[in-house]
Order: structure tokens, then C-alpha cells, then sequence
């Protein structure tokens, strides 16, 4: 079958790209945006790629088009689409149909964390034998593709593995599919990081994202299980109704965390008992909240806590989570993909945690559409407060973030033009300073540019 994808570039779209060639289709695609990592990950996978959306793609004449949720009523290749009656399908539909189907799914949801947890949880079940497959929305180091199918587990060579882990987004499925993307999987174990309000280009407020959430839950089996957060819009989630097994995170009847020591390391409760010690180089709170809720999860699958845990100190962490870029004349440039305020605040802590005393020079481009809106830009300060001083790339805003920022103008300053940008921050930096560049798009690629400036 020949699928061709509209918005492969997308960390989702561009998964399930990689997943359909696996399972041997001709895969073709098109964005108006092209980026590493995926736009590298998809050229080595031998993925045809197409700059834009020119109606005149419908010459391949592909079995199906696969639509992300990027392309909305108006773009022509869509239109040309619909005008000539062709047949398209939603990603998380098509994922479901096609490879979810009849598998063990083990989904991790939250406003926060999800790529970071859904990586650990693959890698857990994978040090211990089970060869899942997963989709995740961004690259995991300790496997080097966001993708794959399931494996053929070295200790059964005659059956292919039935577990499948997938970063489940509550963003809306397609202009054509409004529900959220996880209520396609289906899951037998569903881990619930935390919720907050967000994307608010589609939800109207938290309400709202609960909802879906709970509509999440209710396709959970009685057999399966919800690993849940300690948090009140959680606890709201869950009081509407639970029909499947449940344990909770950060809670003496649940999942705990104990004895935190200077370098990170730290022990594992369940219900009181101890199950063992996490020794790694992740650092934060949020971190071991998603380490809990790994071990939680993969003992539901068999995995016992003991080799999760084991398998958790060798976990390398995923590209764009404080991933290090270089280091030029002892200034050490970091790429993150933070761009929620509470995401910003977390990932500057960390470093913060990390780095001691040195000051960390904080580089942000508030993209996302809900930043976009200006729906957070009041909770941009506070999130900052860690950082010793800002550079906020402004383009194409829409709001006044030199006003936003006024409670920290102190240290923080704002650009419209990129270069412009990369000059302040490098004569403002100094040796032994940390960059923290934080963004969920490309940046205009500012970490090279931020690299090959400070070598002058």
C-alpha cells in the first residue's frame, strides 16, 4: 500500500511514517516545515519528503492520505483531496487500525512529561526482554528513532512482542476528528502524568482537558489499570469513574519516593515497602514523579520493580530534553523542548539544580499556539526566576512581551530579529555560563548560530 502523509514532520505524523515503511508500505509525505531531528530521521528511514502542500501531489496517487492535525480547511493539497472524493484518514486512526490493533498498549498522557516518561517506560520493558514497540514525540537515546514496531522478544524467537508504548496527546485528532488523539488507543494501561490547562487554541479551559482525559479512562478494561498522579484536576478526572485497576503516584497507598540525595539518587516505595534505589543522572522532582510511574506501569506488564529499576539507571534520556549542543570556550549551550511555563520553570530548576551557583542564560521562543495566544505570558516571569537572565525571541508574538516580562525586566530582554537575538547573548555570556535554549520548534536553528558566534 502507498500512504502519503500531510504534516510528516510532525514528531507524531512523522512516527507513524516510520512505523507504515517498517511494515512495508511505500511511505511519501509532505510539510512546509522542515527540521531535524525528524526531517533527518525520516531521509535515513528512505522517506520521499515534499517542501509544501501544491495540489499536484495527488499525481502519486497514493492508496491514502494520512492528514495531520496541522492541515486544516484550506490547504490546497487538502482541498484538491476533498474536491476529487480521495480517500484520507486521521494519523491516530490509521495507527489504530493498522498497528495498535490486538496489542497491549501502554499510553502515557499528561500536559507534562509524556515524551520523557514514555521514553523511560519503552526502554524499561525493553531492558527487560519484551521488545515493545512505541511512538514517541521525540528521539529516546537509548534507541535512537522515535518508532518502531514490536520486536521479536530474544527469549520467544517464534512470536513477535504484543506490547506497544505510545506518547498519548490530548490535542485534537484532525480538522475532520476533534476528539483528542488518545481516545484512538485504547489502551490496557494508561499512565496519567498531571494536567494543567493548555493548548488553548482548542480547549476552552481545564475543564475541558478533564473531560477528555476522563474520556480516556473510560476506555481503560477492567483488567487494565490507570496509574495516576497525586493532583486535584487528577483526582477530579477519577472521581467521574474508574472501572479498571488503579494505583496512584505520591501516595502512602501508592507509589513513593524516598531518601533523595545530592546526586539524584533515590528509593522506591510501594505502599511502604521499599523496592529499590534509582541511581541516575536525571535530576528533578518531575523526573522521579515519571520514574514512578514507569516502574508502576511495567509492573502491570510483569516487569518486576527491581529491574525497572535496574533498567532506570541506564536510561540516556531523550534529544531536546537538556540535550548539551557543544561547548564553546567553557559556555555550555543546551537544547530543550520547554515552551509551558510550568515546563520552563521545571527545566530551568533543573539546570539550576545542576549547576550550582553559574549562571544560566535563559534563551525562549514561546511558539506554541497556546503561548502564541498570549493565554500564559502573565505566568512567563515566575517561570523564570531561576534563570540569571532572558532572551526572549518576540517575532510575530501578537502580545507585548517586554510587557509580559516587566516583573523581571532586570534581566530580561526581548528581540525581534534573530541575529540580533544570538549577538546579546553572546556578549553577555562568559566562561563557565550555561545557555538554555528552550522551544518546541527549530529556533531558526540559534543553537549552531549560538555556537559558531561564541567561537569568535
Amino acid at each position: 500500500m502507498h500512504i502519503h502523509i500531510l504534516g510528516i514532520c510532525g514528531t507524531f505524523m512523522g512516527g507513524i511514517a516510520v512505523l507504515a515503511k517498517a511494515a512495508g508500505h511505500r511511505v511519501t509525505g509532505c510539510d512546509a516545515n522542515v527540521y531535524p531531528p525528524m526531517s533527518t530521521q525520516l531521509e535515513a528511514q528512505g522517506i520521499e519528503l515534499i517542501e509544501g502542500f501544491d495540489p499536484a501531489q495527488t499525481s502519486l496517487a497514493p492508496d491514502i492520505y494520512v492528514i495531520g492535525n496541522v492541515v486544516t480547511r484550506g490547504n490546497p493539497l487538502m482541498e484538491a483531496i476533498l474536491n476529487q472524493g480521495l480517500p484520507y484518514i486521521s494519523g491516530p486512526q490509521w495507527l489504530a487500525e493498522n498497528v495498535l490493533q490486538g496489542k497491549w498498549v501502554l499510553a502515557v498522557a499528561g500536559t507534562h512529561g509524556k515524551t520523557t516518561t514514555a521514553s523511560m517506560l519503552a526502554w524499561v520493558l525493553e531492558y527487560a526482554g519484551l521488545a515493545p514497540g512505541f511512538l514517541i514525540g521525540g528521539v529516546p537515546e537509548n534507541f535512537g528513532v522515535s518508532a518502531r514496531l514490536p520486536q521479536t522478544p530474544p527469549q520467544d524467537t517464534k512470536s513477535v512482542s504484543p506490547f506497544f508504548v505510545i506518547e498519548a496527546d490530548e490535542y485534537d485528532t484532525a480538522f475532520f476528528d476533534k476528539r483528542s488523539k488518545f481516545v484512538h488507543y485504547r489502551p490496557r494501561t494508561a499512565v496519567l502524568n498531571n494536567l494543567e490547562f493548555d493548548h488553548a487554541d482548542i480547549f476552552e479551559d481545564l475543564a475541558a482537558i478533564e473531560k477528555q482525559f476522563h474520556h480516556l479512562v473510560r476506555t481503560v478494561p477492567q483488567q487494565g489499570l490507570v496509574v495516576a498522579n497525586q493532583q486535584q484536576s487528577l483526582d477530579r478526572v477519577i472521581a467521574r469513574g474508574c472501572w479498571s485497576g488503579l494505583e496512584r503516584i505520591d501516595s502512602a497507598q501508592g507509589w513513593q519516593v524516598q531518601h533523595v540525595d545530592s546526586q539524584g539518587r533515590f528509593d522506591v516505595l510501594f505502599n511502604g515497602e521499599r523496592q529499590g534505589n534509582v541511581s541516575w543522572a536525571l535530576l528533578g522532582e518531575h523526573n522521579r514523579t515519571n520514574a514512578l510511574a514507569v516502574i508502576a506501569a511495567a509492573r502491570h506488564v510483569g516487569v518486576a520493580p527491581c529491574i525497572a529499576i535496574e533498567a532506570l539507571s541506564a536510561f540516556k534520556n531523550v534529544k531536546r530534553r537538556m540535550e548539551v549542543k557543544g561547548v564553546v570556550n567553557d559556555v555550555t549551550v543546551y537544547d530543550d523542548f520547554a515552551h509551558h511555563p510550568t515546563a520552563i520553570a521545571t527545566t530551568v530548576a533543573g539546570l539550576r539544580a545542576k549547576v550550582g551557583n553559574a549562571r544560566i542564560l535563559a534563551v525562549l521562543e514561546p511558539r506554541s499556539n497556546t503561548m502564541k495566544l498570549g493565554v500564559m505570558k502573565d505566568a512567563l516571569p515566575d517561570s523564570l526566576r531561576d534563570a540569571d537572565a532572558v532572551f526572549c525571541y518576540a517575532n510575530q508574538l501578537g502580545w507585548d512581551a517586554a510587557a509580559a516580562l516587566a516583573p523581571i525586566q532586570h534581566k530580561a530582554h526581548t528581540f525581534e530579529d534573530l541575529q540580533t537575538l544570538v549577538e546579546a547573548v553572546v556578549a553577555s555570556a562568559k566562561p563557565g555560563d550555561h545557555v538554555l535554549v528552550m522551544s518546541n520548534g527549530g529556533f531558526g536553528g540559534v543553537h549552531q548560530k549560538l555556537l559558531q558566534a561564541l567561537q569568535v
